[in-house]
């Protein structure tokens, strides 16, 4: 059988974004079972699990962890690979990374992929020898039920070729739900899964990927094929706007834009919405010219709470209730029962007093996740509507993806991450000596940012503390230093990474933060160019900001503020008069008190301030 074992806490995305039209098939299913409390004793396992190929049959063990599932198929005999339960809370999933790919030989044994839990990323086994044929699921797709079709094994080298076109229905790649589900008001389509009819062209569906890990939707900003036009492997087929940039969406192989779903503009568009369609020859283009999806076709519309009825608004102010007379109880319509979300979803509304009976679910079937739970607020009494002063003109700005993202961290960050701060003086002199000597060669132009990459790189690898992050159960420290520099934007703030920061020249340094830079305002940035880093850099010297206290990006520990470098008279003992000007520069660190001690903040400052007034410690 297919086992998991606990691996490493991770995560990565893929921009996989292709979804093969669907095609009628019979099946023979694998689940997979997990390690529980003990030792799974894989032997006996073996032993209870019997190979079924005539009839479809469920056999499960207690905590219904481990199931197979099978049919008769016209094709060779293989097994497929579903979504199994890897923790006893585990309602879905999300794959991390494929460790295989199609064509490779397993082992009994082998780590096939890596499934993002409820709890913790964990490896999936293959359950013995055969052939890794045909992979349903693309890395990076998230929340993905249990029973999803995950993979297709054969026992032989040569049946791999028979599944390379092989795409299942809806019907199978969707779970068998464990209750009745409600009658259907309309008649089931006869055609594939999402409707789409048996008698068109072979075709490929594109959909919206996940263009970044804490993406959930996104907006389709233009299209750069038009119907009909030939596609070239890796030509732009459109632009994606996330939640942190403007991306190109890339033309996987040869084929031919048959037809636009999303027209250019298109907001708020959920992970998996069906986009366009490409086929492979011209001729089938005109087949798709009046296609139009079923509603099945897209992701299933998140459940929505009763409508609850809207008061009638007059120009009476709001009264209070005469004293002593309840409110009213609830009403009778109000959601009952079991409500369905995610342990994390439960955790963040308990948070912030939130009625999860009042929360819309997005997830999948209407489960309620974290992000409605952000979305929603707590109910609370109408207010008395705040209208514009008469006369006053205003201009309504709609909200960009980066916008909304932005407003949700940071309010996430000052909310939940118990920030303090620290403020020091720093000299400048020497370093603004070195930098002017070095910048008059002509070779090469720093700026004083680039001096403080290096030395908050050289000083994270002295005070370890610092280069980490909260990790709920355990600190994570990271061995290199991945420093983030605040860019600022038409659509918000961004941050690009100079990555390995400690180990690199100014030179280096210096090189990669322009083009960063560059590519960060016109939105080319690739995700893993501005994710993940480790410590941030935000200065606002330039605009003669003195001294600032910054929000921590999460999931970092701490984030520095830099303020403008001002000529300052300082005490100096060595000088006749007792004093001196000097160039003066102040900085403050925002810390999270979980992972940063006041004195190991202090530390780390003190160490970051002597390599800024002895830069040529930077250089040795």
């Amino acid at each position: 059988m297919m086992l998991s074992r606990l691996g490493r806490t991770s995560w990565s995305c893929s921009r996989s974004w292709l979804r093969p039209s669907s095609s009628s098939t019979r099946r023979g299913v694998l689940g997979t079972s997990r390690r529980s409390l003990g030792t799974l004793r894989r032997a006996n396992i073996a032993r209870n699990s019997q190979r079924i190929t005539s009839t479809l049959t469920y056999k499960t063990t207690l905590n219904s962890s481990v199931f197979v599932r099978s049919l008769s198929s016209n094709l060779p005999s293989h097994t497929e690979v579903v979504l199994p339960a890897l923790s006893p809370t585990m309602d879905q999933g999300t794959i991390v990374k494929w460790e295989k790919e199609v064509g490779d030989k397993l082992e009994e044994g082998d780590i096939i992929a890596q499934v993002e839990t409820d709890k913790a990323t964990m490896d999936m086994e293959t359950p013995g020898e055969g052939y890794l044929a045909r992979i349903i699921v693309p890395a990076g797709s998230k929340d993905l039920p249990l029973g999803k079709l995950l993979a297709i094994i054969v026992e032989e080298e040569s049946d791999i070729e028979a599944f390379k076109d092989y795409a299942p229905s809806e019907s199978q790649t969707t779970p068998t739900p464990t209750t009745p589900a409600p009658a259907a008001s309309e008649p089931v389509s006869e055609g594939g899964a999402g409707g789409v009819p048996l008698d068109l062209p072979s075709h490929t569906e594109v959909v919206l990927p996940a263009l970044s890990p804490t993406m959930d939707q996104g907006t389709i900003v233009k299209w750069e094929k038009e119907e009909g036009e030939k596609l070239e492997e890796g030509d732009i087929i459109a632009q994606v706007e996330t939640d942190k940039a403007t991306m190109d969406m890339e033309t996987p192989g040869e084929g031919y834009l048959a037809k636009i779903i999303v027209p250019a503009g298109s907001k708020d568009l959920p992970l998996g919405k069906l986009l366009a369609i490409i086929v492979e020859d011209e001729s089938d283009v005109a087949a798709f010219k009046d296609y139009s999806p079923s509603q099945t076709s897209s992701p299933a519309p998140p459940m929505q709470a009763p409508p609850t009825a809207t008061p009638t608004q007059t120009t009476s102010p709001i009264q209070s209730p005469p004293s002593g007379v309840k409110p009213p109880p609830p009403s009778a319509s109000s959601p009952v029962g079991r409500i369905i979300a995610s342990p994390y979803a439960k955790k963040l509304a308990s948070e912030k007093s939130i009625n999860l009976q009042s929360v819309s679910g997005t997830g999948p079937g209407g489960r309620i996740v974290a992000r409605d739970v952000l979305q929603g607020t707590p109910t609370v009494v109408p207010a008395s509507v705040t209208t514009p002063t008469p006369g006053a003109s205003y201009e309504d700005i709609q909200l960009s993806g980066m916008r909304k993202t932005i407003a949700t961290r940071l309010m996430e960050s000052k909310r939940n991450i118990p920030h303090y701060y620290l403020s020091i003086d720093i000299t400048m002199d020497d370093l603004l000596r070195l930098r002017s000597g070095v910048n008059s060669s002509g070779d090469i132009k720093l700026s004083v940012t680039d001096f403080l990459v290096k030395a908050s790189g050289l000083a994270l690898m002295e005070v370890p503390q610092v280069n980490s992050s909260w990790m709920e159960s355990y600190i994570r420290q990271y061995n290199s230093a991945d420093v983030s520099v605040a860019v600022s934007t038409e659509g918000g703030l961004i941050t690009p990474i100079i990555t390995g920061a400690e180990n690199k020249g100014l030179k280096t340094i210096s090189t990669e933060m322009r083009d960063l830079s560059e590519r960060a305002r016109s939105g080319r940035l690739q995700p893993h160019e501005f994710q993940g880093g480790t410590f941030t850099i935000s200065n606002l010297g330039m605009y003669g900001i003195r001294n600032f206290s910054a929000v921590i990006n999460p999931p970092q520990s701490c984030i520095l503020a830099v303020g403008a470098t001002q000529k300052r008279v300082i005490v100096d003992e060595d000088d006749n008069k007792n004093y001196k000007v000097a160039s003066v520069m102040s900085v403050t660190m925002s810390c999270d008190h979980r992972v940063v001690d006041g004195a190991v903040g202090a530390q780390w400052l003190s160490v970051f301030k002597s390599y800024i007034e002895k830069p040529f410690k930077m250089l040795l």
